[in-house]
């Protein structure tokens, strides 16, 4: 069943580049790889380097954290995990988790305040974005910060690996994160060309700028969407 799903992503992606709406990017570098989470909520990370004693954020929880209690089981890391949305905040008081998974009612965004989300136009959808699409229900006010303020608030100095499915916002962040001092040895990236109001250009521009920044692509899901880079020179 995955393998067919696989089969059918890479088919879909591959008439979107055909029609420019999509990006045809293979992987730039080799590196062990590993997918951990659920079918439908999989991401690919590179074991190198990472244990127990790594730093990691996971921004964007929505109600899914099989990668993050993958992350946990094989590693034993401390997962510092992202989301101000009041939904997302109720179903993570409610469920049973490890301590080593550390939640954190605000979002990522690339200033320090509040910012307006709008809702999902599937109302059975918990993710909220920054971006106006359409949802009936009111957009609400919730907190952000951004990944400079949020190393100083936690004490770290670097980030090991950095999951970001922001619903949108990760341009601004990937730009305010190339732009600091703060560094992620791994980064995984959920792009959202697809949506209208986004487009292929700003996924075509974060990849440039990453390229330039260091980072090579290790990774690139079925669907074209998901990424994962590493720093070329970090262990």
């Amino acid at each position: 069943m995955i393998a067919a799903r696989n089969a059918y992503r890479s088919v879909h992606r591959m008439y979107r580049a055909l029609r420019g709406q999509d990006l045809w990017q293979g992987a730039q570098i080799r590196c062990e790889t590993v997918w951990l989470g659920n079918p439908g909520a999989r991401w690919c990370v590179c074991p190198e380097g990472l244990s127990a004693e790594s730093v990691v954020y996971s921004a964007g929880v929505g109600e899914e954290i099989s990668f993050d209690l993958g992350l946990i089981k094989r590693f034993g890391a401390r997962v510092h995990a992202f989301d101000p949305t009041p939904r997302s905040i109720a179903w993570v008081r409610n469920q049973a988790l490890p301590e080593e998974f550390v939640f954190h009612p605000h979002g990522i965004a690339e200033l320090d305040g509040g910012c307006r989300f709008h809702p999902p136009e599937n109302p059975l959808h918990v993710s909220h974005t920054l971006l106006q699409r359409g949802g009936a229900a009111p957009s609400i006010e919730l907190p952000v910060h951004r990944l400079a303020t949020i190393l100083g608030m936690l004490g770290h100095s670097q980030i090991d690996l950095l999951k970001m499915d922001i619903e949108g916002a990760e341009y601004g962040v990937l730009a305010d994160l190339l732009a600091g001092p703060v560094a992620v040895k791994q980064l995984l990236v959920e792009f959202h060309h697809r949506w209208p109001e986004v487009g292929i250009a700003k996924t075509k521009h974060a990849i440039r700028m990453l390229h330039k920044a260091g980072y090579r692509i290790f990774s690139v899901s079925p669907s074209g969407e998901e990424y994962g880079f590493k720093m070329a020179h970090s262990n």
